[in-house]
């Protein structure tokens, strides 16, 4: 389980560094979105016969930073992952 929570992390920073310009997340929504991509890219392993989904394989790995990439760029576009200021 802690393995599953590191490699998300690790994903999630990835795509951070991917992804162009300055996204403005904290770390813990960095660490849910590199969990999701880690999630999705087991599940694509699992699926295409590379893996099971809490193995950690390369199709599998690549999946996740991709799914991350594409979760942040989502959000960013749909405006739900900016924090807001308090003021």
């Amino acid at each position: 389980m802690i393995g599953f929570v590191v490699f998300g992390l690790v994903v999630g920073v990835i795509a951070r560094l991917v992804v162009p310009g300055r996204q403005n997340l904290s770390l813990g929504m960095t660490l849910v979105l590199g969990l999701v991509g880690s999630v999705v890219g087991g599940v694509v392993a699992n699926a295409i016969g590379t893996g099971d989904v809490f193995e950690l394989n390369v199709i599998g790995s690549l999946v996740a930073i991709a799914a991350a990439v594409l979760l942040i760029i989502a959000g960013d576009r749909l405006g739900v992952l900016t924090r807001r200021s308090r003021r």
